[in-house]
């Protein structure tokens, strides 16, 4: 018969195993080693006939020892490289998110790795909230994201701020569309100045073609209009910590619940926000992996 304090000492034995291992998955194994691909395939209103398109999406990287070295983010590219999409786009956070037991990744070291990426009619960026607001920690000085700019068009990532490209696949011209970050300057807990100019970004889409928009922040979209046939979205990681009955204690409440992750549709407009590929604030995954996402338009629903 097991005595009062024999259960004791196993019951405590127990717990502590169990935390151990809870706080080895939350702090190392799923911010530091785990990666999906999450797949979404349909078709949009007025999209053309004939026209499926496949773009990859990378977002949030936030570059930092030991959760993404630069050999991580080079081995992501690669995996990026072998869903053969037709564009590949990168939604901003390149710069780390955290400094809790984090060393800095040169900006040299992250965009090297970017150069892997291939596809055939291009690679596309955008910057994020972090790339302007501090340097590659969050307690260095930024430089209002020239350094981050200038390190992703080395690797021959073209940035779109606030601008417009044409492409054309298949005889078919379709628009990649770049939002200038929604939350560039700090002015007060919880209050930001953009430099988002929806109007003026979509003002260089000069005809018919679909538009495809890329957003760091989600907090767009219902000001997005029906022209633009997907938002793309990063930023909220899908909550990065979630936490069965309780939700995602990190992630502030200026979204709505449908709008922090996932794919959106409402009433014909689209969005897709992914949960990225780093950590922010806390070093930390729960329930929600590192993802690539890879998106194919033109396609049948996925069941």
């Amino acid at each position: 018969m097991m005595t009062r304090r024999g259960f004791l000492l196993r019951g405590a034995s127990a717990f502590t195993l169990g935390a151990t291992s809870l706080a080895g998955w939350t702090f190392v194994l799923e911010p530091g080693f785990l990666l999906d691909v999450t797949r979404y395939a349909f078709t949009p209103p007025k999209w053309p006939a004939g026209l499926q398109l496949k773009i990859a999406v990378i977002a949030d990287v936030h570059a930092c020892d030991p959760w993404m070295p630069a050999a991580r983010i080079r081995r992501i590219c690669q995996l990026a490289n072998e869903l053969q999409p037709d564009v590949t786009v990168l939604l901003g956070d390149y710069y780390a998110g955290t400094d809790i037991g984090a060393d800095m990744v040169h900006p040299d070291e992250w965009g090297e790795a970017f150069s892997e990426l291939r596809a055939p009619h291009g690679v596309f960026g955008v910057l994020g909230n972090h790339d302007l607001w501090h340097g590659p920690l969050p307690k260095m000085a930024g430089d209002d994201g020239e350094t981050v700019t200038r390190t992703l068009r080395h690797a021959s990532v073209r940035v779109l701020d606030n601008q417009a490209a044409r492409l054309v696949k298949d005889g078919v011209g379709f628009w990649m569309v770049g939002l200038a970050d929604q939350m560039a300057t700090r002015i007060a807990r919880g209050r930001y100045i953009g430099r988002d100019d929806l109007d003026g970004a979509l003002d260089r889409v000069t005809d018919d073609g679909p538009a495809i928009l890329l957003a760091h922040e989600p907090f767009i979209f219902p000001r997005v209009p029906e022209r633009v046939s997907l938002t793309l979205c990063g930023h909220t990681h899908g909550g990065q910590v979630h936490i069965p009955f309780v939700g995602n204690p990190l992630l502030r409440k200026r979204l709505p619940p449908e709008h922090v992750y996932g794919h959106v549709n409402e009433n014909g407009r689209h969005m897709i926000v992914s949960a990225g590929l780093g950590v922010s604030i806390v070093p930390a995954r729960f329930m929600k992996p590192p993802e690539i996402v890879l998106v194919t338009l033109g396609a049948p629903a996925l069941a």
